[in-house]
């Protein structure tokens, strides 16, 4: 007997140590391969990047998984409880793998072998973390092990907190986030020390199921789901029974993030993008926790919205109605069928209907949410039938001119009339998404800051920036640029150039070049002030001609607007290619004073920890953060430059406001003209507005500035324009060119739109004065012919002039004709003329500014 149980005992010792040779064995084996886990230590997760507009309001997210990275001893207690309660009970305990949920979790595996279900788990957070970081979600024996294994090394290297924080910062919960942060913005706008303890619960259902309870049909389940986390939370204490029963009768109310957002700034942040991208590698935009500060100005951006979209819309009716979106053959459900149409792009901000009745009054249209209403006649009388922009169909007299029944339209709902019966069917008007695009931007003349930018009708449409990428002829728009090289070689504001007709060949077999006024006439001797002001074509040849083209190759690339011009006449009217984007930088320089500015989307870029990696404004200022501004502090000059008003006789300068003492921040921007030079050139565009091509914008009752332009056929047309302290360019254009109409021009379409931004951007902004550099001297002249004006002239401007250039009275004028350019003196009146050279003296050249002083008055 004693023999037996030893060798039963030998036996049984052997086979305990061949058992633990198999299971070491087994662990070594499985181990073999395992990923290294060192890394996690000092992981982090990829994080949004998060892009914010100027006052800091958030604009967008880049991300392939929308997180936002939290520290674990920076989370809620309540939200970190809940997770422990819903997903690892005895967290605190276990040394990765929690042995007795792994024995219930066997009995319900035999049950669901039985039964055909895919076995449940009993997976710790720690195996949760080396599963989604170091595995896969194979379901297999195998990886099992392998994942228990890792789990208790894990639990070796790591701390509990530094698991939690992998896990609650990693881990999907649907509706697009990934880690609780985003989950909590994601599903109630909230960030996580907002939530209540519903909430916490309810993200903390979220695991095992992740895109299934955000769904409107499985709302029950999800509060039965959320209430068993509460009641767990309760079991384990972390909660007591009235909040238990407090936070189990919360209704789960999801707030959509969208909700929030009320800056349409597509293309400015598509352009913020394409720049991140480029410098900081894909990686990094879409993973590296960016936090970016645009230049972005809501208010104005909403504006520039607006009053873009408003003026293509303008636009598009007087082309006429191209036709409705589809047609429902006969009412048999026609909500349903209506919303099966789809939106055409650009038609997101109106309401699909169909037409259900017409009469001469009204059309009576339905929406696929049953609501009822009707477009009157009075709403569809630009509704006449075209086809390539030319009328097809009868002018539109009674409503079923221009609509049918079954006709499926693009709708506005318009604001109640003042007094109107509550009880009445709503009025709507009639709408289509414009063939035409356009451009505006708006800057910060000194800085370089774009403000606002809007690069087409709609980016749902194509997100082509036509304010960034789109190359386009400005026209007369770059005349100011031939001005200011006209200015650099000693011409004035009041120096004569001839208006008459021009001709020049082109080479053999091409003919000869005849450029044209828009109004097909001359006008004898102009100054050049008026020749800005009424966009005069031909002596704008005649002037580049006389100068050469050089120097206007030279400042228009000083002044950014074109690298490399070609060196041909016709490119003094604008035949060159720009951007919005380059030509309001040009005029920003105009205003600024010449000095070099750099458009600019992103004011600053911090990394995930905070650190600022980019800064687009160096200038170093010592003393800045110490800086204690008083209440009652003013700033005379929001370009931070002095302001330095020329003193005129009779007159005595203001005294300027109080200023609080401010470090001396260097002005490092390069001078790229003289200031005198460009404020000769901001006072004969300031001229336009009073009196020429932009006198539209006049109304706007605010010191204003700008250049229309309209190349051949109105393919393109322009205004771009300043206030002292605001630089805004207007473009609009087909994408494919083709004419605007033969009416249309920069004044009748793009003006508009400059005069109704200016007016909503400016309308709380005191009138402030363009600013008058040191050096030179107000003169007053006649507008019109830009000689010393007389007392009690009614047409007389002050006018500034380089000491020594006023005019005399004994001007000649700028020939340049086949004898050779040069300058003639006056003698009379030129008319203008439609045929043959107007009457010029011929009484010998003379230099083309006055040397004597004048009068000045």
């Amino acid at each position: 007997m004693r023999r037996f149980l030893l060798a039963t005992l030998s036996v049984g010792l052997l086979l305990g140590v061949a058992g633990l040779g198999v299971a070491a064995f087994g662990v070594w084996h499985l181990s073999q391969g395992l990923p290294e886990f060192g890394q996690l230590k000092d992981y982090q997760p990829p994080v949004t990047t998060r892009v914010h507009a100027g006052d800091g309001r958030l604009v967008a997210e880049f991300a392939t998984e929308r997180r936002v990275f939290v520290p674990v001893d920076a989370m809620p207690k309540r939200v970190v409880n809940a997770f422990i309660a819903a997903e690892d009970q005895n967290f605190r305990e276990h040394s990765g793998v929690d042995w007795v949920a792994v024995v219930r979790a066997g009995l319900a595996y035999a049950g669901s072998v039985i039964e055909g279900r895919r076995p449940g788990g009993a997976s710790t957070i720690t195996q949760q973390v080396a599963r989604h970081f170091l595995l896969s979600n194979e379901f297999s024996f195998e990886r099992k092990f392998r994942e228990w294994i890792l789990a208790h090394r894990l639990e070796q290297a790591l701390s509990k907190d530094r698991i939690l924080e992998l896990y609650l910062n990693e881990i999907y919960l649907g509706n697009r986030a990934y880690g609780v942060a985003a989950a909590s913005l994601n599903y109630f706008n909230k960030s996580l020390d907002e939530l209540t303890l519903a909430e916490a619960a309810f993200l903390a259902s979220l695991p095992k199921a992740p895109d299934r309870y955000f769904r409107e049909r499985f709302r029950d389940a999800a509060i039965a789901r959320r209430n068993y986390v509460i009641g767990r939370m309760l079991e384990d204490g972390y909660i007591t029974r009235a909040e238990a029963d407090a936070a189990s009768a919360e209704p789960i109310e999801f707030r959509d993030r969208s909700e929030t957002r009320t800056v349409r700034a597509s293309y400015f942040v598509e352009e913020v993008r394409r720049e991140l991208l480029a410098v900081y590698g894909e990686k990094t935009l879409y993973g590296g926790g960016l936090s970016v500060r645009t230049t972005l100005n809501p208010e104005l951006q909403a504006i520039a919205t607006r009053v873009m979209r408003e003026g293509l819309e303008r636009y598009d009716r007087g082309e006429g109605w191209r036709g409705p979106v589809a047609r429902l053959d006969g009412f048999d459900s026609w909500k349903e069928r209506l919303k099966a149409v789809p939106v055409p792009p650009g038609g997101e901000d109106w309401t699909l209907a169909v037409v259900l009745e017409v009469n001469d009054e009204a059309a009576l249209i339905g929406t696929a949410d049953g609501e009822r209403g009707r477009i009157p006649v009075e709403q569809l009388k630009w509704a006449r039938r075209s086809e390539g922009g030319k009328y097809v169909g009868p002018s539109v007299k009674v409503a079923s001119d221009a609509l049918s029944l079954g006709d499926v339209v693009l709708v506005e709902k318009l604001p109640p009339a003042e007094g109107a019966d509550p009880a009445t069917v709503d009025v709507y008007a009639l709408r289509q998404v414009p063939e035409v695009q356009g451009a505006l931007v708006a800057m910060d003349p000194h800085t370089g800051r774009v403000l606002a930018m809007v690069g087409g009708f709609s980016s749902n449409i194509s997100v082509f920036n036509r304010a960034t990428q789109a190359l386009r002829q400005p026209g007369s728009a770059f005349k100011p640029f031939v001005y200011i090289a006209a200015l650099e070689q000693g011409f004035t504001p009041s120096s004569l150039i001839l208006d008459a007709p021009f001709a020049m060949e082109q080479g053999a077999g091409l003919g000869k070049w005849r450029p044209s006024n828009y109004t097909d006439r001359f006008y004898g001797p102009t100054p050049l002030r008026v020749g800005m002001e009424r966009s005069r074509n031909v002596m704008t040849v005649r002037l580049a001609q006389y100068m050469g083209m050089e120097p206007v190759v030279d400042v228009a690339r000083r002044f950014g607007v074109i690298d490399n011009l070609p060196p041909h006449l016709s490119m003094a009217l604008g035949a060159g290619e720009t951007t919005v984007l380059k030509l309001t930088a040009g005029y920003a320089m105009i205003v600024n004073g010449g000095r070099k500015i750099t458009p600019t989307f992103i004011d600053r870029v911090q990394d995930a920890t905070g650190k600022t990696i980019y800064r687009h404004d160096r200038r170093p200022c010592e003393g800045c953060r110490d800086l204690s501004w008083p209440e009652d502090a003013t700033t005379a000059d929001a370009g931070g430059g002095a302001v330095q008003l020329a003193s005129v006789a009779g007159e005595v300068p203001p005294t300027a406001p109080a200023q609080p003492t401010v470090p001396s921040v260097p002005d490092a921007r390069e001078q790229v003209a003289d200031p005198r030079h460009t404020y000769q050139m901001v006072a004969m565009l300031e001229g336009v507005v009073q009196r020429g091509t932009g006198v539209r914008i006049r109304e706007v009752g605010k010191p204003l500035a700008g250049k229309t332009g309209t190349t051949n056929d109105a393919m393109d047309v322009w205004f771009v324009g300043f206030s002292p302290d605001l630089a805004v360019g207007i473009f609009v254009g087909h994408d494919q060119p083709r004419s605007l109409g033969d009416n249309e021009s920069g004044s009748s379409i793009a003006v508009p739109i400059f005069r109704d931004f200016m007016a909503a951007a400016l309308k709380d902004a005191p009138a402030t004065p363009f600013r008058v550099p040191p050096g030179l001297r107000l003169v007053r002249v006649e507008a019109d012919s830009g000689q010393l004006a007389r007392p009690g002239d009614r047409r007389a401007i002050w006018e500034g002039f380089i000491p020594g250039t006023e005019p005399t009275g004994n001007e000649g004028v700028l020939d340049g004709g086949d004898q050779g350019a040069g300058f003639v003196p006056v003698e009379g009146e030129v008319q203008g003329q439609q045929d043959g050279e107007p009457r010029i003296p011929q009484q010998g050249r003379q230099p083309a500014i006055g040397t004597g002083t004048g009068g000045v008055y």
